[in-house]
């Protein structure tokens, strides 16, 4: 045995002095057959020698090696996998841990965008002349309707059917009065601008019109108008109705 104690103690003297410290510290263990036969044995071991033997062999490697040898990682569940899938098509697997919402999307759809041509850039800029030039059979189209309508009207004196075709005629009447004055606001803006061109060209400077002014003239053109149809004083007896009701909400309530 004195043999055998210098052979062990040559070794150990023929090891480099940082192997010894890595050892001692625990660094240049790897958590292979010997390191497990020190810990073979540990459950049987006191709490004293297991911190001995964590000193030895060094804090991260006894916690290595114990969770080695630990039962419950043997048992443990297998990791869970990634929730991305290969295939784009394929529902997305949901962890059962987590409660699936009532609505969810199983398969991508593509988003259907819809598209309105009055503000879309694709269908150009929108020109009012070219418009009513465009589309000037529906004056035609809207005539023959609304006399189809006073004939269906004559039909039926009274009713919800009566009722029904009055408020069709009457917002049919209301559309073409509307039609009619822009088509007057549009001959006006006409004759102005061609007012600045002729005065550029004397070489004077065109006074371009305030938007009040234009108002102005407006009103004018329609009490001629009106004036022309003979229709002016009943437009003034409505405009004195409204006004008059109008200030008679600005009136304090009277006591009774």
């Amino acid at each position: 045995m004195p043999g055998a104690n210098r052979r062990a103690g040559a070794g150990a003297a023929r090891r480099p002095r940082g192997a010894r410290d890595r050892e001692e510290d625990g660094e240049g263990l790897e958590p292979g057959a010997a390191a497990r036969d020190l810990l073979r044995g540990t459950s049987n071991m006191s709490f004293e020698e297991l911190l001995e033997l964590q000193s030895q062999v060094g804090t991260k490697t006894y916690k290595q090696l114990v969770a080695g040898n630990s039962p419950k990682k043997q048992g443990s569940r297998p990791p869970i996998q990634n929730a991305c899938v290969a295939d784009k098509h394929r529902p997305l697997e949901m962890s059962a841990k987590i409660r699936v919402p009532f609505l969810r999307q199983v398969v991508p759809i593509s988003k259907k965008v819809a598209r309105d041509p009055r503000f879309d850039d694709l269908s150009g800029e929108y020109n009012p002349e070219v418009f009513d030039k465009t589309y000037q059979f529906l004056n035609d189209i809207r005539a023959k309707e609304k006399e189809l309508v006073k004939k269906q009207l004559k039909k039926h004196r009274s009713g919800k059917e009566h009722e029904k075709l009055q408020q069709l005629l009457q917002r049919m009447e209301q559309q073409e009065m509307a039609q009619q004055e822009r088509k007057q606001q549009q001959e006006l803006h006409l004759a102005l601008k061609q007012e600045r061109r002729a005065q550029a060209q004397q070489g004077h400077r065109p006074y371009f019109l305030k938007k009040s002014e234009q108002r102005q003239l407006a009103l004018a053109e329609k009490f001629k108008e009106l004036k022309r149809s003979k229709k002016l004083e009943n437009f003034l007896s409505r405009k004195r109705r409204r006004n008059a009701g109008k200030d008679r909400r600005h009136l304090p309530l009277s006591k009774e």
